[in-house]
């Protein structure tokens, strides 16, 4: 009996929806830098206090306290939208893509904690002793920014595998589905039951149109705006309301209906507003840390160099650690061409923390307050070190990556399928 495969391909239609994604996600990732960059450099100019008064400034109606801050509507509000589209995502690889195979979500799911477990430890190890409560952080390394991992790869110009890329993907997509856990679990600070229990009927009713079909969005959105505000209301993050919704949601195309499921049409919808609209804001918004001043103590903090070692160690052996694991306890092999250089390369991507790791780091240590600018400056060093790091690995086998590509695609049938996908049919 043949050995298995590790990153072995999947079904063609589910390389090609994978494709899709990630190059959705690829220009995603290059406005977030974008606006993440241009955070940066107003948070650091002459005009700074423009730029914290833009943040602070309140919108929404007080009587249902929703008067919130722009960065709040960003972190809250914004990244709802991130997290719905994430949840889609979940639900379709775990229920009808290549991961309903246990074999097949064996790997990332592994890859996901470990890449969770090691930066936690990291962080808890350097801070152990901190004073007021620095250990609070400890989950602010854990998270993967799949946007701004994709934009790395995509400027670096690799020709990694698909199957790679898909593992990238996938991992980030669990990674973040465990990250709404953390924060519901360890960063709700007061429970207030009566919304929370509120909140469980317009949800309820959302699930029972989506499993409808019904696509009226007059319907959907003001349950799913109810939903989240309630959870709000809760303690609880609003985030977590965004992933209940999308858990909600049939990934299964009804039969005899030419229309695609209710989740293809959801991510359809909402999945470049995330990427070209939620989540460059709330980057904007969120990576506006101060450089002048005492630099050199702020870099030197322990939550800092918690968070820096935590995404460039910690992700690094967590990922590589967990998918040798993998391949220790089941026998498998990597596919053909691919060497544990590759791994090595994509597990130190997998270091390129943002999003999450800032909203988590906002929920930590609070908005405003000097512990979050060590969060904000180490996310940054932290990401900008893995990057470089993950640059360096993944560019060294370009060249590689280039051959086998062009082998592939000129091994192709009539409808411009590879025969590697044909060969597994």
């Amino acid at each position: 009996m043949a050995a298995p495969r590790l990153f072995g391909h999947g079904s063609w239609p589910e390389a090609r929806r994978i494709g899709d994604i990630l190059r959705r996600e690829t220009v995603g990732g290059v406005l977030l830098m974008c606006t993440a960059l241009t955070a940066l450099l107003w948070a650091n100019s002459r005009w700074a206090d423009a730029y914290h008064r833009l943040a602070d400034v309140r919108v929404g109606p007080e009587a249902l306290h929703l008067d919130l801050t722009l960065s709040a509507w960003a972190s809250d509000g914004l990244l709802a939208i991130f997290f719905f589209v994430a949840g889609l995502e979940v639900k379709r690889e775990f229920l009808a893509g290549d991961l309903r195979d246990p074999r097949r979500a064996a790997l990332p799911v592994a890859a996901a904690v470990g890449g969770m477990i090691l930066p936690a430890l990291c962080f808890v190890a350097i801070n152990l002793h901190a004073p007021d409560g620095a250990l609070r952080g400890w989950a602010i390394p854990t998270a993967t920014d799949i946007a701004f991992a994709l934009a790395v790869l995509g400027l670096i110009s690799t020709h990694l595998p698909t199957a790679m890329r898909t593992f990238l993907l996938t991992l980030a997509v669990v990674d973040d589905l465990l990250a709404i856990v953390v924060i519901a679990v360890f960063y709700t600070a007061a429970l207030h039951p009566v919304p929370l229990m509120l909140a469980v009927l317009p949800l309820a009713v959302f699930g029972v149109l989506a499993q409808r079909q019904v696509r009226a969005w007059w319907l959907l959105l003001p349950l799913a705006f109810t939903t989240w505000a309630l959870v709000h209301a809760s303690g609880v993050h609003a985030t977590v309301a965004a992933v209940l919704l999308a858990f909600t949601v049939p990934v299964a195309r009804p039969e005899n209906d030419p229309e695609p499921c209710l989740a293809e049409h959801f991510e359809h919808r909402w999945r470049p507003v995330s990427a070209g609209v939620a989540v460059p804001v709330f980057a904007f918004f969120a990576a506006g840390v101060t450089l002048t001043g005492a630099l050199g103590a702020s870099l030197l903090d322990t939550i800092t160099l918690g968070i820096v070692v935590g995404l460039v160690v910690g992700k690094t052996v967590g990922i590589l650690g967990a998918t040798w694991l993998v391949q220790r306890f089941t026998r498998a092999r990597l596919a053909e061409g691919l060497s544990w250089w590759d791994v090595l390369g994509l597990a130190m991507l997998g270091g390129v923390g943002f999003t999450v790791s800032l909203l988590i780091g906002e929920l930590a240590f609070g908005v405003g307050t000097h512990r979050e600018q060590y969060v904000k400056l180490g996310v940054l060093v932290g990401s900008l070190l893995a990057a470089g790091l993950a640059t360096v690995v993944l560019r060294a086998r370009n060249r590689h990556y280039r051959r086998l590509c062009a082998e592939e695609d000129l091994d192709t049938d009539a409808d411009g399928v590879p025969d590697v996908y044909q060969r597994q049919e």
